[in-house]
């Protein structure tokens, strides 16, 4: 095995007098599945074709590229594992000052917008090419789509990019249909019949569905989410129609998504032979982070049945789950045993949501998923499969392996599909023996009202998964805690919702290290709330939470406790004219302002009362972690 080329000097020293593809990316070069760039290029070269890797190139001047020589057949762009906005920036759009997926996790190797301005690069290097986008951030900009920093409707990114083609979703069918068609000499212009693509036309097909027009949505917020409500009911493989939206005197055209992989064609990508490192050229930078995080985890499905509001894996993914057959699974961790750095702690066996691993129902790969109804909220549908059998077998399969000291669930789990299952064997088993001290679950908020614009169980569900947990830990002698992901001002969200949540965290004795603010990424339906102020599904008014201030509000009422927040929190109780909270009832949140009193601490000591452990823990003292920014784990 050897990395793929990463210059022309790697080219000539394979004996290589041409190549096939030059595929660009916005994060480091990691040759692992867990990176788009790498799953892919390795696909092209098991079906014969040679590709080129150039990660992170200098977009001042084209020589960048040019260097490599001109590829036969095309470029292919990716933006990277996250929305290079969303990588860059914070919800309160301030800079990071770390990117995990570049050298050393330095910020700065990957410029804003990525894939438009490679696909820029591009033009300028190699003139009329095909060029392909993908990744993340083309899959979820493929329509008009509202644009958070620019707080603006922008166009779709296939002509912003100047590309001719986006392979939208995991790409691996659609790739390769690609790349068979240039390899065979067909145009790319004529590339219009390719699953899982976008395209430009002159004019729709004939059995397209026509979505408001993106001068429509830029102008008309109801056409906004019109159109976010079509895209989301044909997000499948199955039953989803063409899709074309005007721009200008041009069309984009979605053709439908490409059908789910089985699982031997899972076990194949997977079974590609990746160095499963970054590119030694990184060695001196120290590495790149985002790969400590997947080293010795294990990707066991895709897709989500899911489908919260706030997450855009339905979208990209779809909602159909894919799996890899138990064989695949093993062997990949049996090779862990063999690694030098390898502990014996096997880090997460999951996906998007880990304990998903067969569709939801029976009727998915048939009819595909409901248009107009969700697998599991309100409620768990009585059709839906509820079995956790296969993933109880697997998980025992890989703690039989010698030297695997322990398998962790960090990725996580659905609570509620967690307890329509009328066995207990894998809620045991799994406090017993894939919890690290404290398991990972995103009840996200507990006002009812917020979790209905969420699509999130109502808090009685959590509630019940919560005592349950509590109680078989204490029947099997073990100390363990769940760790409550929690999000603030996501549309829906009143100054009196959180509110609620900050009564019910004291409540609970919950004291989160580190909260999240709602963000408005591209692709998602709270997103398309969030811009037109309508629950795309129901076509009804929705309170958004803009202002910065009130943000801020909601923000602090999640960690009431801190000293730092009282006078937000103060101003929020004061706001929503519940100053019965601020006094010194069991109650209260925070204890009256004291006038010329300027230590804060004290004057605020009434919140740490009935505390259990210090700042920042929950009930037993599990620290809260943060999240992932590309959802990972909802």
């Amino acid at each position: 095995m050897a990395f793929l080329p990463i210059s022309k000097a790697d080219m000539i020293e394979r004996g290589w007098d041409y190549y096939d593809f030059l595929f660009i990316s916005a994060d480091a070069y990691v040759d692992h599945p867990s990176f788009g760039t790498a799953l892919l290029s390795r696909l092209l070269e098991a079906e014969g074709y040679r590709v080129a890797i150039c990660a992170q190139p200098d977009v001042s001047t084209p020589d960048s590229l040019t260097s490599y020589g001109r590829p036969r057949l095309g470029v292919l762009v990716s933006g990277g594992v996250i929305d290079s906005m969303v990588n860059h920036y914070t919800a309160a759009k301030k800079k990071r000052s770390e990117d995990v997926y570049s050298p050393g996790g330095k910020a700065g190797k990957r410029p804003d917008r990525a894939t438009i301005v490679y696909g820029s690069l591009v033009r300028r290097a190699f003139g009329k090419i095909p060029l392909i986008i993908g990744g993340t951030e083309a899959s979820l900009r493929r329509f008009s789509h509202y644009d958070y920093w620019g707080d603006n409707v922008r166009r779709s990114i296939i002509f912003d990019s100047r590309a001719d083609i986006i392979s939208f979703g995991m790409g691996e069918k659609s790739i390769i249909e690609i790349a068979n068609a240039l390899a065979d000499g067909t145009p790319v212009n004529l590339l219009t019949n390719i699953r899982g693509t976008c395209y430009i036309a002159d004019n729709p097909p004939k059995n397209a569905v026509i979505l408001p027009s993106f001068e429509e949505t830029r102008d008309d917020k109801v056409k906004y989410a019109e159109a976010a409500a079509i895209q989301y009911r044909e997000q499948d493989p199955v039953r989803g129609v063409t899709l074309a939206q005007k721009h200008g005197d041009k069309y984009v055209v979605q053709n439908p998504m490409s059908s789910p992989l089985t699982q031997s064609e899972m076990d194949r990508v997977y079974a590609l032979p990746y160095e499963r490192a970054w590119h030694p050229s990184y060695d001196k930078y120290g590495g790149i982070p985002a790969y400590d995080e997947v080293k010795f985890s294990i990707t066991s499905s895709r897709g989500c049945f899911g489908n919260c509001s706030f997450c855009a894996i339905t979208f990209h993914q779809g909602r159909i789950i894919q799996s890899r057959s138990h064989a695949s699974i093993l062997r990949e961790a049996e090779n862990f045993v063999w690694d030098k750095d390898f502990k014996g702690y096997i880090h997460d066996v999951g996906g998007p949501t880990a304990n998903f691993r067969s569709p939801a129902c029976d009727k998915q790969l048939k009819s595909g998923a409901c248009r107009d109804r969700q697998c599991l909220y309100p409620a768990v549908c009585p059709n839906a499969k509820v079995d956790h059998s296969d993933y109880i077998e697997l998980l025992r399969e890989l703690r039989s392996i010698p030297k695997v000291k322990k398998v962790f669930i960090r990725s996580g789990i659905r609570y509620d599909y967690c307890l329509a299952d009328k066995d207990d064997t894998f809620f045991r088993e799994l406090c017993a023996h894939h919890v690290s001290g404290q398991l990972k679950v995103a009840p996200e908020h507990i006002s009812d009202n917020v979790l209905r614009y969420m699509g999130k169980p109502g808090v009685k569900v959590y509630n019940k998964f919560k005592d349950k947990f509590y109680s078989i830990n204490r029947e099997i002698g073990k100390e363990q805690y769940l760790v409550p992901y929690l999000m603030s001002s996501h549309p829906g969200s009143t100054i009196n919702d959180a509110i609620e949540l900050a009564l019910y965290l004291k409540e609970n004795k919950i004291h989160p290290e580190q909260v999240q603010d709602f963000y408005p990424t591209p692709g998602t339906l709270s997103t398309a709330m969030f811009y037109t102020g309508l629950d795309p599904r129901t076509m009804k008014r929705v309170y958004v939470p803009r202002d910065p201030k009130e943000k801020a509000m909601q923000r602090a009422m999640l960690q009431w406790s801190r000293p730092e927040n009282y006078k937000l929190v103060r101003e929020a109780l004061i706001k929503a004219n519940r100053r019965d909270l601020i006094g010194f009832g069991e109650k209260c949140l925070i204890r009256p302002e004291i006038k010329g009193n300027t230590e804060r601490r004290k004057q605020n000591g009434s919140t740490n009362s009935g505390r259990k452990g210090p700042v920042g823990q929950n009930k037993g003292g599990a620290p809260r972690r943060g999240r992932r920014p590309d959802g990972k784990g909802r």
